[in-house]
């Protein structure tokens, strides 16, 4: 495979991501325009909620690879529509930590 290969996939991630980012994000602000201030603030928290952990934590690797585990939204996420669970913050908080974490994708570039 070309090198030029390698750069055009790289750029078709890039996109995918950035595709999601804003699905994710919009799904964040229709919510928080849905359901009120709360659901606002669980979004925005969670969203800078990585980068809060990271300079808490002062470099702890541990700490800021499970802030930054797209694990941890997606069971939030998935939990809360199959649960009987009917709380919207926790869903926007899901949302906007999974917005933020695809966000780091299409900066960092895939």
């Amino acid at each position: 495979m070309s090198v030029e290969g390698v750069r055009s996939e790289g750029r078709g991630a890039r996109v995918g991501w950035g595709v999601l980012a804003g699905f994710l994000g919009a799904f964040a602000v229709f919510e928080s325009v849905k359901y009120g201030l709360l659901t606002t603030g669980a979004a925005v928290g969670f969203f800078l909620l990585p980068d809060l952990v990271g300079r808490v934590a002062g470099g702890r690797r541990r700490v800021v690879a499970v802030a930054n585990s797209g694990w941890i939204p997606v069971v939030i996420l998935v939990g809360y529509s199959v649960s009987p669970i009917v709380w919207p913050p926790l869903f926007t908080a899901g949302l906007g930590w999974a917005t933020r974490l695809v966000v780091g994708r299409v900066v960092r570039g895939g």
